[in-house]
């Protein structure tokens, strides 16, 4: 079993910056990968950004490419998402998840095994 715990969402100006926690616990050494995702009010829930834990390597969807940065503290069980130059059009509830069956690049919501319970942002106009 993983726990996840996002935090750091919030009410954001556009063009502002907010950075996302997401601290794990539990059976953490059975994880390949961190994802984050979105979801929008009336829109799928899509894929943000993934880590992978034993190797350096990172992936983003083009929409976030540039803006955003998702990184790892090992020592800590917590993984980021620093998101810069925020636009409207990012408002949704951000949520962390586990991938603990694939290795590489994995977008697809089906392919995280644990998520967190999510955190709001609102980016204002």
């Amino acid at each position: 079993q993983v726990q996840l715990v996002e935090s750091g969402g919030g009410l954001v100006q556009a063009g502002g910056s907010l950075r996302l926690s997401c601290a794990a616990s539990g059976s953490i050494f059975s994880i390949n990968a961190m994802g984050w995702f979105r979801q929008a009010p009336g829109k799928e829930r899509e894929f943000v950004a993934r880590i992978s834990l034993n190797v350096p390597s990172t992936y983003y969807a083009d929409s976030v490419k540039g803006r955003f940065t998702i990184s790892r503290d090992n020592a800590k069980n917590t993984v980021y998402l620093q998101m810069n130059s925020l636009k409207p059009e990012d408002t949704a509830v951000y949520s962390c998840a586990a991938d603990l069956r694939h290795s590489g690049v994995y977008i697809y919501t089906r392919g995280y095994d644990y998520w967190g319970q999510g955190t709001q942002v609102t980016v204002s106009s």
